[in-house]
């Protein structure tokens, strides 16, 4: 047979085994268990497929967690916000029990070139950018991890893990100590993203690797690292084998979800997976993947510390609030990717703006401190019902809270109309019952997502904590223009000028109010002005950063 023709039945099988490859990763297999009213988007299929747990009205689900040499920035904290949201849904709206485990990566190359350039012990470290994290996460309202899992306190398993893929013929050792997942030995690999592997490519001796994409389960030790002592030398784990040992070891061989950044599907997830089908002998591990979409910059695109682009979380709230960062978060569909300007942010600070009026408003209603137009009751029952089972089946939809927040908002727009109908007649209380009922619901819906809320308290229950130094000195700063004016108008003996002065003074006290009032915006301690009286709120996230002119 001639050459030419033996190059080209070679190619063709190289193309078979391309597709062999592609076609069998693609398959999912439905998992067996307890079916719950959930669609979800999985990456494995890519496509929304019935969410089917383990174990009844219980979800084991794995997140990666950060990598603990530096700060972390908000396109990180996107990614956890989105996911928080996310579990927040399936405990609040579907009533499910969370088991929620966060790996944290406190070995790894990033880690020890920081700690080597900063002179630091690797350890103080790592603990420092790791209380950091967790810091910023309970800024933004994150819920901790059911268990938090460090990479260094699961070395034994981590060792274990791949002695028994060793035994197995899923990875070789080479001449420094490292260990290789053979990635040929597992048909099934190339799960979430099609993998060619080029039988003809050649591999640099010096790395004594089979395949470029055979990668690395232990790293062989080098000088001025950190190391472990392993049957087949010192070294320290590879990336991908830190998260598949940690979830194995705490949630089995099978777990519902997994989760983390789309940047992570491809090599860090496809390799997790792969270990842990070829560890635990099965055809599939975690049965759905779920990837939140990037953060970008509108001008330098995806927000990462390696494009020096990124925004620290705690520079971030210095100007704008943790509510308003997750009603960014809530106003789009966690896979896909957003935008962060100044105006989209400016949209999320409106959209959360109107929501909270809204509540200070119903109460206002409620308490009689504002005159409210004729409420229809039943057509707001309805309305309330209607918006109640969208949501429901927005919420079913992989998590649809993008049409959820339009849902409030259309409920809240049809609320407002009747509120804001003029009548001439006196407000008749018995008709309040439709009224409590919308402000229970958007308030209730809105806290089940984590967006904090001091509204739905009396007032002598709320428990303040405002800055009293700032609002004593904003009262008698008022006080003292109080008294001055009315001094002043005492003094007055000019009747031609009385009227003129009488009407700079009013408009002198009323700058005054509105003077006070910003003053103690400021504190934390929000006003409103309705046409009978004034309500107020603690803003508990600190100080309400909206600027106001004028009369609220």
């Amino acid at each position: 047979m001639k050459k030419k023709n033996l190059i080209k039945i070679y190619g063709l099988l190289r193309q078979l085994r391309s597709f062999s490859l592609s076609t069998t990763s693609t398959k999912w297999i439905e998992p067996s268990g307890f079916r719950t009213p959930v669609n979800v988007y999985n990456s494995l299929t890519k496509s929304k497929v019935p969410f089917i747990t383990r174990n009844k009205n219980f979800v084991y689900w794995y997140s990666c967690g950060p990598t603990v040499y530096d700060s972390a920035h908000i396109g990180h904290a996107s990614c956890y916000v989105r996911f928080d949201i996310v579990r927040r849904i399936l405990a609040n709206h579907f009533g499910m029990n969370v088991v929620f485990v966060m790996g944290i990566t406190d070995v790894d190359d990033k880690i020890i070139k920081m700690a080597l350039s900063q002179g630091e012990d690797i350890k103080t470290l790592t603990r420092h950018y790791e209380n950091e994290f967790f810091e910023d996460m309970t800024k933004l309202n994150v819920q901790r991890p059911s268990i938090t899992a460090r990479v260094t306190d699961y070395i034994p398993h981590i060792i274990a893990f791949v002695e028994n893929l060793l035994t197995k013929k899923h990875g070789y050792i080479t001449s420094d100590g490292s260990v290789y997942f053979d990635v040929k030995s597992l048909p099934g690999y190339g799960k979430l993203v099609q993998v060619v592997i080029d039988e003809a490519e050649e591999i640099s001796n010096a790395m004594e690797k089979r395949s470029p994409q055979d990668f690395a389960l232990w790293k062989g030790s080098k000088e001025y690292e950190p190391f472990w002592l392993a049957p087949w030398g010192k070294g320290r784990p590879g990336w991908h084998i830190e998260c598949s040992a940690i979830a194995s070891a705490l949630l089995g061989e099978s777990i519902d979800i997994h989760s983390g950044g789309v940047d992570l599907l491809f090599p860090h997830h496809e390799n997790e997976e792969a270990q842990c089908c070829a560890h635990h002998g099965i055809p599939q591990w975690t049965n759905y993947w779920l990837h939140s979409g990037h953060l970008h910059l509108k001008e330098s695109g995806k927000m990462s510390k390696s494009l020096k682009n990124t925004i620290s979380i705690s520079d971030f709230l210095k100007e704008y609030t943790s509510n308003e960062f997750r009603m960014f978060c809530l106003l789009s569909h966690y896979r896909n990717s957003i935008e962060f300007t100044h105006s989209s942010m400016e949209h999320a600070r409106g959209v959360y703006r109107k929501i909270k009026d809204f509540l200070v408003d119903c109460e206002a209603s409620i308490n009689g401190y504002k005159d409210t137009g004729v409420i229809d009751e039943p057509e707001v029952l309805k309305s309330l019902e209607e918006a109640r089972i969208s949501i429901h089946s927005a919420l079913a939809d992989d998590f649809d809270t993008s049409k959820t927040t339009s849902i409030i908002m259309n409920l809240i727009h049809f609320v407002n109309k009747m509120l804001s109908n003029k009548r001439n007649d006196v407000y008749v209380g018995s008709q309040a019952a439709g009224v409590v009922a919308c402000c229970n619901f958007v308030k209730n819906t809105m806290e089940s997502f984590g967006v904090t809320s001091s509204t739905g308290q009396k007032h002598s229950e709320t428990t303040v904590t405002a800055n009293v130094g700032l609002v004593i000195d904003s009262a008698l700063t008022f006080r003292n223009t109080v008294r001055e004016l009315s001094i002043s108008s005492l003094k007055d003996k000019d009747i031609e000028n009385h009227a003129e002065k009488s009407k700079a003074n009013s408009e002198a006290l009323l700058k005054a109010c509105d003077n006070f009032r910003d003053d103690l915006r400021s504190a934390g301690v929000i006003i409103k002005d309705h046409n009978k009286k004034s309500s107020w709120v603690y803003n508990k996230a600190g100080v309400d950063r909206t600027k106001t002119t004028g009369k609220m």
